[in-house]
């Protein structure tokens, strides 16, 4: 028989086109039960992912449609409403008042929807809001997603060369090692720069913050040193920062240089909140090796190559380019488990014994809260709406 009397926790099927993650793996249900939650997983959920239903029974879940899942106390998504634009909009009449949703929600890029979330008086924390502080790293869906499209891009770029990755001795003789290019050197860089390591490749890094050359040296790549002084490229949460259009031509004159060396150049710089920058031109496509291929993961927020295309493979001037924008999804049950994992170390600064009462001091809280009490409530979102109708 159902405990009626605990908090339920839902866990709904993605609709969003391509999505195969589950915000909730089923080893972490222990996790969630020692919170006081009683978990409510939609039929097939964790199908795609790898998690079948009897995985989700065995570990104490219990399977219903999707109505119930959506309309549990706690809702959580890797992509919610606001994130999910098209095809979440149908579970908007699921919501109710003084409910709460936790997933990614593209805060500032759908203000519109945030508001009609708002209206059904849900509260909404935004996962991509989770601060870059100490105590947040182990409920940072960010670095975990990022960590595993840093592998998967090398190794699509491994399967596109025409080339093996490895120095090899042969009876036909040697074979060089690729050479791989990583843009950005933030979380995901760093595990590009590490798979393509580990597959033998020879190893070159760029970021326009310094402090990035010790993390990339420590796993055996070479930083590029570009004549250029970019100033202060880090805002206070530890991100890349906008820089101005000057120092972004000559950065793409000077990597048009580099990559016309390389065999494979995996691009990671991104802006948050802002479109990513173009750091390689349709002439530095040009002026690359026939066969070379260009991995774009900045391709969400617009690319770094001039030539990328969303969720498409380009061939221009003899070099393959590929934008994915969802490269988790491809890795589902890892993406999965790990995304879980951070889920459940941020319930626990909102669910105390069962109760959901969340600390409004605590600054993790106050970065990923959106909407509460029918209001938009985020104080970056709220100055952007006054922008917008002022």
């Amino acid at each position: 028989m159902a405990d009626t009397t605990r908090l339920t926790i839902g866990v709904p099927r993605e609709t969003f086109p391509g999505e195969t993650r589950v915000a909730i793996a089923p080893l972490t249900l222990s996790r969630l039960d020692a919170l006081g939650l009683a978990v409510l997983v939609e039929s097939r959920a964790g199908e795609r992912a790898g998690f079948p239903d009897e995985q989700y029974e065995a570990h104490g879940a219990r399977i219903v449609d999707r109505t119930e899942a959506v309309g549990a106390d706690i809702v959580v998504q890797i992509r919610t409403f606001p994130d999910n634009r098209e095809l979440g909009r149908a579970d908007l009449p699921l919501h109710r008042a003084d409910q709460v949703v936790i997933g990614l929600a593209d805060p500032f890029g759908g203000s519109k929807e945030i508001s009609e979330l708002a209206n059904c008086g849900v509260t909404l924390f935004a996962m991509e809001l989770v601060p870059r502080i100490a105590r947040a790293q182990s409920m940072d869906v960010l670095s975990s997603q990022a960590t595993v499209a840093g592998y998967k891009a090398v190794i699509l770029a491994a399967d596109r060369l025409p080339k093996l990755m490895p120095m090899l001795t042969t009876a036909a003789g040697t074979l060089p090692p690729a050479r791989f290019f990583v843009i950005g050197a933030g979380v995901v860089g760093l595990q590009a720069i590490a798979t393509a390591r580990r597959l033998g490749a020879m190893v070159e890094a760029y970021d326009v913050r310094p402090a990035a050359q010790e993390d990339v040296e420590s796993l055996g790549a070479r930083l590029v040193a570009l004549p250029l002084s970019p100033g202060d490229a880090e805002d206070a949460s530890g991100y890349a920062k906008a820089l101005g259009e000057a120092f972004y031509r000559r950065q793409q004159e000077h990597l048009a240089a580099v990559v016309a060396d390389v065999d494979a150049v995996v691009c990671s710089a991104v802006i948050p909140t802002g479109r990513a920058p173009i750091l390689l031109t349709d002439a530095s496509v040009a002026g690359m090796r026939p066969g070379s291929v260009i991995v774009d993961l900045a391709a969400p927020s617009g690319g770094n190559c001039e030539l990328t295309k969303r969720d498409a493979t380009v061939v221009a001037h003899g070099v393959t380019i590929m934008g994915p924008t969802n490269l988790p999804a491809s890795v589902p049950e890892e993406a999965s488990s790990m995304f879980s994992r951070n889920l459940a170390a941020f319930l626990t600064l909102l669910v105390h014994d069962g109760v959901y009462a969340p600390d409004h001091g605590d600054p993790i809280v106050a970065a990923t809260l959106v909407t509460e009490g029918g209001a938009i409530v985020h104080p970056k979102l709220t100055t952007q709406l006054e922008e917008v109708t002022s």
